[in-house]
């Protein structure tokens, strides 16, 4: 699982982050609301347009760049960490399957009419595969445990801001890392595969069952 313990270069990191700063540019231009109406993620939408569970965490808010700052400037401190750690392929499912982790919890807690955006939902993933990170290499993850606690609590005291995507960020991010650290040799590909796939299927199995309680 863990391929150095040193910092070094953290490309997909980089990358995700240069993509969230351009769709914001572009939520913020005359043709903003292509982007915004087109990206956002409700409940209400899955049926028809699912993949909005995903294309959420690449939108922010567009009245100002404090969402976007303090967003990037998170995942920026623990893409860093995590990326060199786990590889770029591990990193990049452990990043998007968080987003959708956090809308699957979204669809189930949330008001079915409320819009979302933002990517908290894969930065409380990243905070939760650190936490695992660190317990798996016989670190102190007290630091880690505090911070996600005060930031999780944010989400009872500050309007608008979605603590059902930061929860099922956080549950996604700390199975996805389980799955690594339990599969961590290079002969257990399969059973990271299978581990991964199994996630994802369970995401899948939960939004259709919320669907069909809807119908």
């Amino acid at each position: 699982m863990l391929k150095a313990l040193k910092r070094s270069s953290a490309p997909i990191t980089g990358a995700l982050l240069t993509l969230n700063v351009l769709i914001w540019l572009g939520q913020i231009s005359p043709l903003g609301y292509l982007f915004t109406n087109q990206f956002f993620f409700a409940p209400l939408f899955t049926p028809y347009e699912p993949w909005r569970m995903l294309t959420a965490g690449f939108v922010h808010d567009w009245n100002g760049p404090f969402h976007i700052l303090l967003n990037s400037y998170a995942i920026w401190i623990f893409g860093r960490q995590l990326e060199p750690m786990l590889g770029p392929l591990r990193f990049l499912l452990l990043y998007l399957t968080s987003i959708v982790g956090g809308s699957v919890a979204v669809l189930w807690l949330s008001d079915p009419a409320i819009p979302v955006v933002g990517a908290s939902g894969a930065l409380f993933g990243l905070m939760g595969a650190y936490f695992i990170v660190q317990r798996s290499i016989g670190g102190n993850p007290t630091q880690i445990f505090i911070l996600i606690a005060i930031n999780f609590s944010m989400g009872f005291f500050v309007e608008g801001i979605s603590w059902q995507g930061h929860l099922g960020g956080l549950l996604t991010g700390v199975l996805m890392a389980l799955v690594y650290a339990n599969n961590r040799n290079p002969k257990q590909l399969v059973g990271r595969g299978l581990g991964v796939l199994l996630i994802w299927a369970s995401l899948a199995g939960l939004s259709y069952y919320r669907i069909l309680e809807w119908i």
